[in-house]
């Protein structure tokens, strides 16, 4: 199916943001070797891992906003480390919540298992937790263009060069499905050296699934982006070319 993007009409040529820097800018967020023979046990204690943690702390009580896991092996220790907006929720009082998080996944692999906390310093700036707080804001039955544009709003006030929010389902309860987008500043998708978040979350409503795909442009990889430097420039739709 065609569909307009960017713009432009594209013919089912798009890819998966992540999966196109990973190895090249960005970093796998599973870092281990393994014999052919233990490949499938690890991979499979991966995913177990990741679930737990997904379902243990995002979709339920304390709603700790953790947008990453990453995953170390050594021979026979495991680290996991997680990128969480509101470190304070996961480890607890003197580090209970988090002891209780490690004893649990020990007993889910039956491995010695180290948990790192990583704090986000600007959840705005991550595309994932954007993603999140769209779909919880769809489920309260929230208006989806007002949403869509307070989000950018906020982004772009962060820092952010560009954002794309696309939301696809019945919005609004509509009986057809439909596609909105909006977009702020420039989002240069096929610049491996551009730093693009992305995000993906569903909002499982009433009246049917929404999903919600989130692109954040926070400069070129290297690019530190500091309070000092202010509201960054508006994005003007015609391109000079050098």
């Amino acid at each position: 199916m065609d569909e307009w993007t960017n713009g432009e009409l594209s013919v089912g040529q798009k890819t998966n943001p992540i999966g196109f820097r990973t190895g090249i800018t960005l970093d796998w967020k599973s870092r281990w070797y393994a014999p052919k023979a233990a490949y499938g046990e690890f991979l499979i204690e991966d995913c177990k891992l990741r679930r737990y943690v997904d379902e243990r702390l995002n979709r339920k009580p304390p709603y700790a906003a953790v947008s990453k896991i990453e995953i170390e092996r050594t021979r026979s220790d495991v680290r996991v480390v997680l990128h969480t907006a509101r470190p304070g929720l996961v480890i607890g009082p003197r580090g209970a919540e988090v002891d209780k998080l490690r004893e649990e996944l020990e007993e889910l692999i039956d491995r010695k298992i180290t948990v790192n906390i990583v704090e986000i310093k600007n959840p705005d700036l991550d595309a994932q937790l954007v993603a999140e707080a769209i779909a919880e804001q769809l489920k309260k039955r929230g208006s989806f263009r007002r949403i869509m544009k307070m989000r950018c709003e906020a982004t772009m006030q962060a820092g952010a060069k560009g954002i794309r929010i696309l939301c696809s389902g019945r919005l609004g309860g509509a009986e057809m499905a439909r596609t909105e987008t909006q977009r702020r500043g420039s989002i240069p998708l096929q610049t491996l050296q551009a730093n693009v978040s992305y995000g993906y979350a569903m909002a499982r409503t009433t009246y049917g699934a929404i999903g919600i795909k989130v692109w954040i442009y926070v400069g070129k990889f290297g690019e530190e982006i500091t309070p000092e430097e202010g509201q960054p420039q508006p994005h003007r739709g015609r391109r000079v070319r050098l």
